[in-house]
């Protein structure tokens, strides 16, 4: 039976850490001194995906540039497509109160491969 990836995620949002100060924070920054860090950080999304992706299952990764490197390597090993998302950004600028409020809306175009 498959496991919700919201279940998965959420427990890893749910962790706390230690700032270089030693004060626990309820935050998701985490600073990852090198790859092992983050493999090792990133070991329960791994578990999941070795438990429920079958080949050619596509599998969108973004975030963290080491951790998004490090995911799209394990993915393809077990025989999985990793994309990502591309969005186009519209701005709008307007004046109110003689200030300048600008908007920024962002449509999805296309999941990319990587």
């Amino acid at each position: 039976m498959k496991t919700a990836p919201s279940k998965i995620l959420k427990n890893l949002l749910n962790r706390q850490f230690l700032s270089k100060n030693n004060e626990k924070n309820d935050i998701t920054i985490f600073s990852h001194s090198n790859s092992e860090e983050i493999v090792e950080y990133l070991q329960p999304v791994r578990d999941y995906l070795i438990e429920q992706v079958e080949s050619d299952d596509v599998v969108l990764i973004q975030g963290d540039f080491g951790a998004t490197c490090a995911m799209v390597s394990f993915v393809k090993s077990l025989g999985g497509v990793a994309v990502y998302a591309t969005t186009k950004r519209n701005v709008v600028e307007k004046e109110i109160d003689n200030k300048i409020v600008k908007t920024s809306i962002f449509e999805h175009v296309r999941f990319r491969k990587f």
